[in-house]
């Protein structure tokens, strides 16, 4: 299709873009080489005006652009490693992407940023101070806070001096050093089960029925207590939520969340459960505040069954959220009285 006047390839694409932008589209072109982002951008500034019937053109031929495209397949190893999702084993898909790393097609620091906790601070036990205090200035806050924990005081102290003499080092160098890292954690053997008992027991006592938690709780305290006692700090409930997350968190938990397991969790708080809830209420705008108690009041009654859902709903959510490094948990101190407060309150003819 001849266009009067022509543009060229790359103001079409800047049409494209600007016009999807008008329409409120959230584009991402971060995945574009460095070099085309700039293109694209200097063009766009050149633009000026392009009349209507100009535009309609540049859309149908990008329309039939697309029409003629039968499959795609994603650009690099990363995107089909991806797109594959589980279909091949985690050992061989972590192993490709390291190696994709090594070899220049990917930033290392991300791998990096992918190790368990555990690998990491046997990284930086092995590795120089110097090193592991890049790599710690490199890694998200709560992924370093979680490794931070599982070394000795001592050794953290030095690194976290270290890491006050990191700011100048240029690109290359970073990129060298997590290549380096990378190299050196093919040497560090890998557990075949993720996480350790610790990990694994709270995360299965965190959806599970509180009845049954305090059950096992209790039998463990008597089993061994010391064990219980890391147990109780892993965990996260619907009492924790005052203790470990910061009260300015709260508006964003709060637009994460389930509104109707939210809800329900609120009405159905009892004595015990209370706090969370006036917890959460303050910590929310006045106006979200009064919305939600409205809410709350029209909701009526709420079944033991529904009130656990609801809660578990809400827990569920702040972990994706902690999960994807959108949220820092405070560290939980795993007192006695900590799961003493959750309970579940059965409504009169609930």
């Amino acid at each position: 299709m001849t266009l009067e006047p022509a543009l060229t390839p790359r103001q079409k694409a800047a049409v494209i873009v600007r016009l999807l932008l008008s329409d409120g589209e959230k584009l991402s072109l971060e995945a574009l080489p460095a070099a085309a982002q700039a293109a694209l951008a200097h063009e766009m500034a050149l633009m000026g005006m392009v009349d209507r019937r100009t535009r309609d053109q540049v859309v149908e031929e990008f329309c039939e652009s697309l029409e003629q495209v039968g499959l795609t397949f994603p650009d690099g190893l990363d995107g089909t490693l991806d797109m594959l999702g589980g279909t091949i084993s985690r050992d061989i898909t972590d192993r490709l992407r390291r190696m994709a790393a090594m070899a220049g097609h990917s930033d290392p620091w991300e791998r990096i940023a992918s190790m368990p906790s555990r690998q990491l601070a046997d990284l930086a036990l092995a590795e120089s101070t110097e090193v592991a205090a890049v790599m710690f200035s490199k890694l998200p806050v709560p992924k370093a806070a979680e490794a931070f924990g599982l070394m000795p005081a001592d050794r953290a102290r030095h690194i976290a001096y270290a890491m006050s003499m990191t700011g100048g080092i240029e690109a290359p160098a970073l990129r060298r050093i997590g290549v380096a890292l990378l190299q050196a954690a093919e040497g560090i053997a890998r557990p075949a089960i993720d996480g350790g008992p610790v990990e694994k027991v709270g995360a299965i006592l965190n959806f599970t029925p509180s009845g049954t938690r305090d059950e096992v709780l209790n039998g463990l305290d008597e089993d061994d207590a010391d064990f219980a006692t890391e147990v109780r700090k892993a965990i996260f409930t619907w009492a924790n939520i005052p203790m470990r997350i910061d009260p300015r968190d709260i508006p964003r938990v709060v637009r994460e969340v389930d509104q109707l397991a939210l809800t329900r969790a609120i009405a159905g708080s009892g004595e015990a459960n209370k706090p969370t809830a006036d917890f959460i209420l303050s910590s929310m705008s006045s106006r979200a505040a009064e919305a939600l108690r409205e809410e709350v009041e029209a909701i009526g009654r709420v079944s033991a069954k529904d009130l656990e859902d609801a809660m578990t709903s809400v827990i569920a959510a702040i972990r994706r959220m902690e999960e994807a490094g959108d949220l820092f948990l405070i560290a939980g101190e795993g007192g006695e009285d900590d799961d003493d407060n959750i309970t579940i309150n059965t409504p009169a003819g609930g």
